[in-house]
């Protein structure tokens, strides 16, 4: 006899057997149910990966600071290109300008944003590059199926231009997130944490791969594993002691290190096989 809740067929087998199919409204349940339950322990044994943008995915970091720092040495602030990192980096412009028009003592110019970042689009378009190694990662983490998504101190405009000019806004499509979309920027875990809760995932279920001291604090904050990211070429040497030291839970040298922490994998890079 057949299981009571099998309803409706009966098939027979090439060596002349029956057997019974479940069809119908309860054998459908009972799928759906284990479908879903699969899918979502899948899911949960998979991170949400946050990209920063800036020194992790694309080489910028050199550019934007000496914009700032030929911008700034102008208006009577003398300040290298390399101060400018140590200081600045990872923080939005907002905070930014907070910091340094207490350090000049008197306001910025008004346009001074708008006027460094035309300046900056121009050297995006013509020199900015992906960090090394970082689309072949890229490529193995969307082989295996793992949610990734950016989440950038850069206005929504500046990202969207680093990510097509170097050929990796495939990897993200829609899910970008800028500081302004938060009241807080990093260190404060907002960004962070709204990213997380856009695509769908909570803060202990994230890894956050960060560049700079204020986004690890920010990942921290935010209840969220951070992998501290030296490949970028601004990275001077001492810079993955102060990433370990903001709290990273590990650092990462270079693409290849990268792609073992997040996967354990060796990447190939995009475009080869």
């Amino acid at each position: 006899m057949p299981a009571p809740d099998a309803v409706g067929k009966r098939d027979v087998e090439p060596d002349g057997s029956r057997r019974y199919t479940l069809t119908g409204s309860r054998r459908a349940g009972r799928l759906m149910r284990a479908l879903t339950e699969t899918g979502l322990r899948e899911r949960a044994a998979r991170p949400l990966v946050i990209f920063d943008c800036d020194g992790v995915l694309v080489d910028s970091e050199v550019l934007a600071c000496d914009v700032q720092a030929r911008a700034l040495t102008g208006y009577g602030l003398p300040i290298s290109g390399a101060d400018v990192a140590r200081r600045f980096l990872g923080m939005s412009a907002k905070d930014m300008r907070r910091l340094l028009e207490s350090d000049f003592g008197r306001p910025l110019p008004a346009d001074h944003e708008s006027r460094c970042g035309e300046e900056l689009f121009r050297l995006f378009r013509r020199e900015l590059k992906p960090v090394a190694g970082i689309a072949g990662v890229l490529e193995e983490i969307e082989r295996a199926g793992v949610a990734r998504c950016v989440a950038s101190s850069s206005s929504a405009e500046r990202i969207a231009l680093a990510l097509e000019v170097t050929g990796l806004s495939t990897f993200f499509g829609p899910h970008v997130f800028s500081s302004s979309m938060v009241s807080r920027g990093k260190p404060a875990p907002d960004l962070f944490l709204h990213a997380a809760k856009t695509m769908g995932f909570a803060p202990e279920s994230c890894v956050v791969v960060e560049d700079s001291t204020n986004g690890i604090k920010a990942a921290r904050s935010a209840g969220m594993r951070a992998l501290g990211f030296v490949g970028g070429v601004h990275c001077r040497p001492a810079h993955g002691d102060d990433l370990l030291a903001a709290g990273a839970d590990l650092l990462c040298r270079d693409s290849l290190e990268l792609a073992k922490a997040l996967l354990g994998v060796t990447p190939i890079e995009a475009g080869t096989t």
